[in-house]
């Protein structure tokens, strides 16, 4: 299994993908939050740069790889249903699936609770002004900021070692 930290054969471009990623989270929340919309080749960049961070993390192509692909297979599924049934817009579809990319298996379970989390709140608050302004139509609610808030907590959490001084040290959980 593969490991984070000290032990990547490349570590510093890691972070600076990692920051990268973060810095495109950042900006799909923002263009979510302003446009209800997450721009394809945001979600496209994020998605073709995961194979940069397997490399420079070390990681096996089995059966790290596997985990890997498996994760964003399950999430990719889960998500077109929910799409196909009007329940998540397809740049919300794109952004989560391009993360699965990313994590770690378990700690993408992780960012899924906080995704969720997130996202209940986001409902809640969008919920109330859509009620207060009597705005007609169906609620939006720019779930593509609680996609970014999981992903950057993981980030945060589990990929910084500087900021991660309670999470647990190794590769997938």
């Amino acid at each position: 299994p593969w490991t984070w930290g000290a032990d990547m054969p490349n570590g510093l471009f890691a972070y600076g993908l990692l920051a990268a990623l973060a810095i495109a989270l950042l900006i799909a929340a923002a263009t979510d939050l302003r446009r209800r919309e997450i721009d394809n080749w945001l979600t496209a960049a994020i998605a073709l740069a995961a194979p940069l961070f397997w490399w420079a993390n070390g990681m096996a192509l089995w059966p790290d790889l596997g985990w890997q692909l498996l994760t964003f297979a399950l999430c990719f599924g889960a998500c077109l249903g929910l799409f196909t049934l009007g329940q998540m817009g397809g740049g919300d579809v794109k952004l989560l699936s391009a993360l699965a990319l990313w994590i770690a298996p378990l700690w993408f379970l992780q960012l899924v609770v906080v995704m969720a989390l997130a996202g209940g709140l986001l409902t809640l608050v969008f919920g109330a002004v859509h009620l207060a302004r009597k705005t007609p139509g169906r609620l939006k609610v720019p779930y593509g900021v609680a996609i970014s808030v999981g992903g950057l907590w993981v980030l945060g959490t589990h990929y910084f070692p500087i900021i991660q001084p309670f999470a647990r040290s190794g590769g997938m959980g």
